[in-house]
């Protein structure tokens, strides 16, 4: 979006004194943008009332939104939970974006309730194993994938050392339907909740295990050879679905403790073919009819492309709900436990209150077409491991 050219111009307008208007609760006022003189280097302050929250910033021109990619270089109260009072954020308006130049722009500072985050949310794991529950893991907040910073997700710091988590809509669809038929149960999903928009790697896995056990190396692969005890443990962990406890030194318990965040988990069944389909009925993901190998091959790692072994994740096209490898590379583990009847209705954990074998879902990179379909489902123990299964996370948002 190219407003002006005249550099001198943008130079001269040294205080925009524009104030941004709040659009959600908790209250945001007292919005000043001001810019620095002789650089283009904006900072705006607020106040924030009544509760934490977690703050975004976006930027208007001429009552334009400019786009989300273009305000990625934040510094200060912004994209973080943010405590009641007064607060600050830094714009780098000309690294983000060097060849717009407007007189007039306007801030537009949102606060978020932490029961109604913004869409995308991020861990960052680079403090690897020395994070602790007094010095976590930061998490951040973003209002779109295009926000992201550093290069957004063609940068691989988002397969390595940050874990990024779209938000998934609450909703209702119809669980194992596709176009060859077969049984399915309607399924309402009253939450929503984060989903990740990749597969755990090997080194996302290590920088909270200090280990990797995957046969195929390599850091940005889906991390594989866990089982579903060594994700959320075999003691506390092994309890679901009468409870959601997971044992201290599982990756959930590592996670949890070093977030001070709840409710990071495996998804559910439910969970996970409600966000692989991103509101489709077919095969596969791509909302096309048919089931050709074709089509396969855009979607994900199988027999017929994988070359017998696992790939970096995110090379695939996504679903339409921004989530990578959802059919082929590894299988990947859920919560509830196998029966071959599914379980319709509100949240449904699964038909059984225990058993001997967990569910997995999507396929892996030895497999037939078939086999990496929306409704495919296979079931391990929860002691197994091989390199075949590995998982992706969830964040069930609650009011």
């Amino acid at each position: 979006m190219k407003c002006m050219t005249n550099r001198a111009v943008l130079a001269a307008a040294a205080v925009f004194m524009i104030v941004g208007a709040a659009y959600a609760v908790p209250l945001v006022t007292d919005v000043v943008m001001t810019q620095q003189t002789g650089s283009r280097i904006v900072k705006i302050t607020y106040n924030l009332a009544d509760e934490a929250a977690i703050m975004t910033l976006g930027i208007e021109t001429n009552g334009v939104a400019i786009p989300d990619s273009a305000v990625t270089r934040l510094s200060g109260d912004v994209c973080k939970v943010v405590e009641v009072g007064s607060g600050s954020i830094t714009w780098n308006a000309g690294a983000d974006w060097p060849e717009n130049l407007t007189q007039v722009a306007k801030a537009k500072v949102t606060a978020w309730s932490t029961n109604a985050p913004p869409q995308v949310m991020v861990i960052d794991l680079s403090k690897g194993t020395a994070a602790s529950e007094s010095d976590p893991y930061p998490v951040y907040y973003y209002t779109s994938l295009a926000a992201l910073p550093s290069g957004g997700l063609s940068n691989d710091v988002y397969k390595t050392e940050m874990l990024v988590m779209n938000k998934i809509p609450m909703g209702t669809f119809s669980m194992g339907i596709e176009e060859t038929g077969g049984p399915s149960v309607s399924v309402t999903l009253t939450n929503d909740f984060y989903a990740g928009v990749y597969q755990v790697t090997q080194k996302q896995w290590n920088k909270v295990m200090a280990a990797d056990p995957s046969g195929f190396k390599d850091p940005v692969n889906p991390v594989e050879n866990v089982s579903y005890n060594d994700i959320r443990g075999s003691v506390a962990g092994a309890g679901w679905p009468a409870n959601d406890s997971v044992d201290a030194s599982s990756f959930l318990g590592k996670l949890r403790d070093k977030t001070g965040l709840p409710r990071f988990d495996l998804p559910t069944e439910a969970q996970w073919e409600y966000a692989c389909r991103a509101g489709t009925i077919t095969y596969f993901n791509d909302g096309i009819s048919g089931s050709s190998t074709n089509q396969l091959n855009e979607l994900g790692w199988w027999s017929g492309n994988s070359e017998s072994k696992t790939h970096p994740v995110g090379r695939k096209t996504p679903n339409t709900w921004g989530l990578y490898d959802m059919h082929g590379n590894v299988w990947e583990w859920c919560l509830d436990w196998y029966d071959d009847t599914l379980m319709g209705g509100f949240d449904p954990k699964g038909p059984a209150e225990s058993g001997s074998t967990r569910v997995n879902r999507g396929g892996r990179w030895g497999d037939h077409a078939s086999s990496c379909r929306s409704a495919s489902r296979l079931f391990r123990s929860p002691p197994s491991r091989d390199n075949n299964r590995g998982f992706r996370l969830v964040r069930t948002i609650t009011q």
